[in-house]
């Protein structure tokens, strides 16, 4: 039977328990970041935060906050990319689950440009601070459609650059294609099961331009990047001359 990816799936994942916890959370969430790593996912946020920042002095310090960040993985990845290329990045992570953080606090031991923040940020808005870049990488899919304009008119605020979003788009193929990685990755069955709804719960073209008029965003780019994913970015400020 022909996966039916028309509209968005409003099934939840077990990950959106935040109280979850212990040995099987850890292992899926060092699995979807290896996965995205190795499918070029960082790379596609990364190639937007060069884009923002394309204006700003070298020296400038650059604010970072990344929602969802999970095991902290592209955190990480920008911190390495800051030190290699001399720039100033103050980097926050944020999850909802209280577990999640505390193991991305003990993967990002040595870094000390890197903090984590645990907060539900739909109840608590306000924990996201005045920032440079927000990302949200691989999370937007998690919010419904009401939750996601709120979010973005948030982001709008809080972002003084932009913000970066780089999220799964919702498709038959990239589904069947998940099924193999199960296989070749020996995912768990949390994983298994989550990583199919997300991609059900992803997003097309169309919802994305939708998201981005309903809540007033005018310099806004909409790019499909592999694998199967979209890179959507906000300039805030154009750049000048």
């Amino acid at each position: 039977m022909f996966v039916d990816t028309r509209y968005r799936s409003t099934e939840p994942e077990i990950m959106d328990d935040f109280k979850l916890e212990g040995e099987i959370l850890r292992d899926a969430l060092d699995k979807i970041a290896s996965i995205n790593r190795l499918l070029g996912g960082n790379k596609v946020t990364l190639e937007g935060i060069k884009y923002l920042l394309s204006a700003q002095p070298k020296s400038a310090v650059i604010r970072i906050t990344d929602i969802g960040c999970g095991n902290g993985d592209m955190l990480r990845t920008l911190a390495d990319y800051a030190k290699k290329e001399s720039l100033n990045f103050i980097l926050t992570g944020i999850d909802a689950n209280n577990f999640t953080i505390e193991h991305a606090r003990s993967l990002s031991a040595g870094y000390t440009d890197i903090s984590y923040q645990c907060a539900d940020i739909l109840k608590e808005p306000d924990a996201i601070e005045q920032t440079d870049i927000l990302l949200c990488t691989l999370t937007l899919h998690h919010f419904n459609n009401l939750e996601i304009i709120s979010l973005l008119q948030s982001f709008k605020l809080k972002a003084r650059l932009g913000f970066v979003i780089n999220d799964l788009q919702r498709s038959a193929i990239a589904y069947y294609l998940f099924l193999a990685l199960c296989f070749v990755f020996g995912l768990n069955e949390m994983s298994r099961k989550d990583g199919l709804i997300s991609i059900l719960r992803g997003f097309k073209r169309a919802d994305l331009i939708s998201y981005s008029e309903q809540s007033a965003l005018k310099l806004y780019y909409i790019k499909w990047k592999w694998a199967f994913r979209y890179q959507w970015i906000l300039k805030q400020h154009e750049r000048k001359n």
